[in-house]
C-alpha cells in the first residue's frame, strides 16, 4: 500500500510501507540461465544480454518513489535514465506481472529496474516465462558484492529469496504498531491497550462512555488481512512447497474474525477507507487510537493532505498481541526494487540500485523506514530528533520491525484482491465479515489453483 505524501519527507514520511521480513521459503524456482547473452553466467550469476555502457536504462517507479530516482538522475549526469511512473502494483493490481508477460510474449520491451509495492512478486519474477529467463536477475551470484547485501537489516532480503538466490532488494520496512491519540486517551482516562483483548474491552468502554469515537478501519484491502489476521497470528495465507492453505476455521482465525465483527457492531471499528475524502472530516477528532503499519505516521497523521495533527497528538505503542500468544505482529507492505535479466546496461542498474537503498538521498528522501541498515539508523535517529510523535518511537518501532510473524506467506498473487472482492462489500453493507469468510477462503483457494499450486482444504 503507497500513498504520496507531501511534507513529510522529514519527518515520519513511512509511505511504502515498511516491514521485517519472512525468511519463508517461496514457490519459485531458479530462473534458467537463456542463451544467446555476451557475459558469463559465472560474472552474474545467468546469461546477460549484449552490454551497451551507453544506453538508457528505464527504470519503473510509483508516485511515491519518483523523488529518489529523479535525485539519481540529478547526482549521476552520465548515467541515461527514464523514468516511467505506474501503479507499483498497489492493492494486489497485478500490473507490474502483466506488463512484465506481455514482454516476454514479444521477447522485447522490459525495463531495467522496477519498483514493486508487493513483496509476492518475487515468487513469480524469479521463473521463466513463454521460454524467456526469469525477469528478476539473481543479485547475490556476482552481480552485487556480500558485503553490500550484508547490509540490509537482517531479514530484510528473506521475501526476496529463493534456494538462496536474491532476487530483489527491500526498499523499506513496514511493521504493524498500535498509534494512539495522546490527548483523548488522557481526555476519556483510558490507557494504551497492549493485548488485542484490552483493545476489545478499550472499544467496549468507548462505545459505552463515548460514542462516535472510533479504534480503527476495515476499508481499505490491507487492513483486515496485513493488520488484524496476520498480527494475531492467523493461518489464513500460508504456503509450504508448493502448496496453498487457508484456514478460517483456527482458533487464532476465529478469533481475528469475531474481534473484527464485535467491533464492527458496537461501532469502534469503521469501513471508511482511512484515505477517503470523509475520513478526515468524519474521524480526525474521534480517532482514540488504530493499529496500523509504521507508514500510517506520515500518510495519516503527519500529513498536511490527511489527518494532519498537531506535534505531540499521537503516540507509537508496541504492537498489539495476544495475551497467550507470541510477542508477533503483522505487516503491510514494504517496497522491493527488482533488476531486470535483460537488461543491456547492468552496471548503471547496479549504481541505481545501490543510490535508492543506501545514499544520504535515500535516507533523506525515504517514503519509510529504509531496510538498508545504516540508511535506517540515520533514518530513525532524524525522525526521533523531530520530536513530532509522543512516547518512544524508535523503541515501539524497533520492537514492531523485530516481532513480524513469519508465518505468513508470499505466493504469487495478493490476499488483497480477494479481500476487496469477496469480503469487503459485505462489511461495507453493515453485514459481519464471519458472513464472507467462507467465500473469501474459496477466492483465495481459486487463484491458487489458477497459479498452479496445491490447495489443500
Amino acid at each position: 500500500m503507497t500513498q504520496h505524501v507531501s511534507r513529510a519527507r522529514r519527518r515520519l514520511a513511512l509511505v511504502g510501507g515498511v516491514a521485517v521480513a519472512s525468511t519463508l521459503a517461496l514457490t519459485a524456482c531458479s530462473p534458467s540461465t537463456g542463451t544467446g547473452g555476451n557475459e558469463s553466467d559465472s560474472q552474474y550469476g545467468f546469461t546477460a544480454a549484449e552490454q551497451d555502457p551507453s544506453s538508457t536504462i528505464t527504470v519503473w517507479v510509483d508516485s511515491s518513489r519518483e523523488p529518489i530516482a529523479q535525485a539519481f538522475e540529478k547526482a549521476n549526469p552520465d548515467v541515461k535514465i527514464n523514468i516511467e511512473t505506474y501503479d507499483g502494483g498497489s492493492g494486489g493490481s497485478g500490473s507490474f506481472q502483466q506488463k512484465v508477460a506481455l514482454f516476454d510474449q514479444s521477447g522485447e520491451g522490459w525495463p531495467d529496474v522496477v519498483f514493486s509495492t508487493q513483496q509476492n512478486d518475487t515468487s513469480w519474477a524469479s521463473k521463466e516465462n513463454n521460454g524467456q529467463q526469469a525477469f528478476a536477475a539473481p543479485l547475490n551470484k556476482g552481480f552485487f558484492d556480500q558485503s553490500f547485501l550484508d547490509g540490509f537489516t537482517k531479514g530484510a532480503l528473506g521475501p526476496m529469496t529463493v534456494d538462496d538466490t536474491v532476487y530483489g532488494l527491500r526498499n523499506d520496512l513496514a511493521p504493524v504498531l498500535f498509534w494512539y491519540n495522546k490527548p483523548l486517551l488522557d481526555q476519556f482516562g483510558y490507557s494504551v491497550p497492549t493485548t488485542w483483548e484490552d483493545y476489545e474491552a478499550l472499544s467496549d468502554k468507548i462505545a459505552a462512555e463515548h460514542p462516535g469515537y472510533i479504534l480503527g478501519s476495515v476499508g481499505d484491502s490491507f487492513q483486515a488481512p496485513y493488520v488484524y489476521y496476520w498480527g494475531a497470528e492467523a493461518p489464513i495465507f500460508q504456503v509450504d512447497g508448493n502448496t496453498f492453505t487457508s484456514n478460517f476455521s483456527d482458533p487464532n482465525s476465529k478469533k481475528a474474525t469475531d474481534l473484527i465483527d464485535h467491533m464492527l457492531a458496537n461501532g469502534t471499528l469503521v469501513t471508511d477507507s482511512v484515505f477517503g475524502a470523509d475520513f478526515v472530516s468524519k474521524y480526525k477528532d474521534k480517532l482514540v487510537g488504530i493499529p496500523g503499519p509504521a507508514w500510517y505516521a506520515g500518510a495519516l497523521f503527519d500529513n498536511e493532505k490527511s489527518l494532519n495533527y498537531t506535534a505531540g497528538t499521537i503516540g507509537a505503542g508496541a504492537p498489539l498481541t495476544w495475551s497467550d500468544g507470541d510477542k508477533v505482529t503483522g505487516n503491510v507492505g514494504g517496497g522491493v526494487w527488482y533488476a531486470s535479466s535483460h537488461s543491456k546496461n547492468l552496471e548503471a542498474v547496479k549504481t541505481f540500485l545501490t543510490y535508492v537503498t543506501s545514499s544520504d538521498d535515500s535516507v533523506k528522501l525515504a517514503s519509510g523506514l529504509p531496510a538498508y541498515q545504516s540508511a535506517a539508523d540515520a533514518w530513525l535517529k532524524e525522525q526521533a530528533a523531530q520530536g513530532f510523535f509522543t512516547g518512544d518511537l524508535q523503541s515501539s518501532i524497533s520492537t514492531a520491525a523485530s516481532s513480524v510473524w513469519q508465518g505468513w506467506g508470499y505466493p504469487s498473487f495478493s490476499i488483497e484482491a480477494a479481500f476487496s472482492k469477496v469480503a469487503l462489500p459485505v462489511i461495507s453493507a453493515g453485514k459481519p465479515l464471519s458472513d464472507a469468510t467462507q467465500a473469501w477462503q474459496t477466492e483465495m483457494d481459486n487463484q491458487a489453483q489458477v497459479q498452479g499450486y496445491d490447495v489443500e482444504k
